[in-house]
């Protein structure tokens, strides 16, 4: 009998949260985000799931690869470029779109004898200070890259840092803003500026394409609740109450014993663990639904299990049906709880998970 832990993905999710982005940007084309293994989701269900994206994007370039041995037909765009010279006659041969952050990615393509076409996304460190040319020598690359006879197509490209918090005082939205639009000044080339954050909360910000990528997998990118913004939740971790323990005052639970119960309780041991994705560090006090019903998680989660307080559910025992995050518990505020974000733990689901699709 396999153990009752279960993601189950829902791919009519993925195709309603694809339109919600879309809604934002009618007039942009969308680059659905698949990388980190379609953020938990699986590769194969992102392709399914996101049919009606004008490309789908992600880093790496052996997922790229894969991919296309789905079937996917349409752009596929490698958002932190290339890591090699060697990378580019694979970019060519697979027909992959492609970031340019660096002087040294310009350089490869300089030297490399290549007929293309290569559609390139130049990237400008707008104020996140990750990957990107600085405002002032963001022209100067652009027309290296023009001078380059392989390269087709340039996308004007930066990356927000504060989308869902505009207003934060280390680097506000309309800093990066103006950033941007002082180096791309004079460039007459479609523009790719929005993620997640910036689609659903900024719609002044929209261009030629939109990069949504948290927001598709039902989870919020800030500002509101995910289901304030009308998505639906494509990821949904279940589990059982694999046992039960009647404890008194006085008794502690789990590793360290860091529950310790001040009243009689009943107490379920969940199957899943911190080897299952599930965070270590959260803390008692964790929501979970357990038969529906919302309570508790007590004491240290460990490899394989955690405990939850079964006192306030009637008729819990073993086999009680347990939901960690999804459908009914947002994975937001389980992350919120845990001191972490959703795209975590939806990442960290370790590959011993049983998935099953809705």
């Amino acid at each position: 009998m396999p153990r009752p832990l279960v993601a189950t993905i829902d791919i009519s999710a993925l195709h309603h949260n694809l339109r919600i982005a879309k809604s934002h940007a009618p007039a942009a084309k969308i680059w659905a985000v698949v990388k980190a293994n379609a953020y938990g989701h699986g590769l194969e269900r992102g392709v399914r799931g996101f049919a009606e994206a004008d490309g789908l994007a992600l880093i790496e370039p052996d997922n790229a690869l894969r991919l296309r041995e789905l079937g996917w037909q349409k752009p596929i765009l490698l958002l932190e470029g290339i890591f090699d010279a060697s990378d580019l006659e694979t970019v060519v041969r697979a027909r992959l779109d492609f970031a340019v952050h660096c002087n040294e990615q310009i350089a490869w393509l300089e030297q490399a004898a290549l007929k293309g076409p290569l559609d390139v996304h130049l990237k400008m460190n707008s104020g996140m200070n990750r990957l990107g040319f600085k405002p002032e020598a963001y022209r100067a690359a652009y027309q290296r890259l023009r001078a380059v006879p392989a390269v087709r197509k340039i996308t004007l490209m930066t990356h927000f840092a504060n989308a869902d918090d505009p207003l934060n005082p280390g680097l506000p939205l309309q800093q990066q803003v103006q950033q941007f639009e002082q180096g791309v000044s004079g460039l007459n080339e479609e523009r790719s500026i929005a993620n997640s954050a910036a689609d659903l909360m900024h719609p002044e910000l929209k261009s030629d394409w939109v990069r949504p990528g948290i927001m598709l997998y039902g989870a919020t990118p800030g500002g509101a609740s995910a289901e304030q913004f009308g998505l639906k939740p494509a990821m949904t971790l279940s589990s059982k109450v694999i046992g039960v323990q009647r404890i008194g005052a006085g008794d502690a639970i789990g590793y360290g014993s860091r529950f310790v119960a001040s009243a009689p309780m009943l107490i379920g041991a969940v199957a899943c663990g911190y080897a299952d994705g599930y965070p270590r560090h959260a803390p008692n006090g964790t929501p979970v639904l357990v038969d529906g019903m919302r309570t508790v998680t007590v004491g240290r989660v460990s490899m394989d299990m955690f405990s939850v307080d079964l006192t306030s559910v009637p008729g819990a025992g073993v086999g009680s049906a347990v939901t960690l995050w999804g459908d009914g518990l947002p994975i937001d505020e389980v992350a919120h709880a845990a001191g972490t974000i959703g795209y975590e733990l939806m990442c960290a689901l370790a590959t011993r998970v049983k998935v099953v699709e809705l």
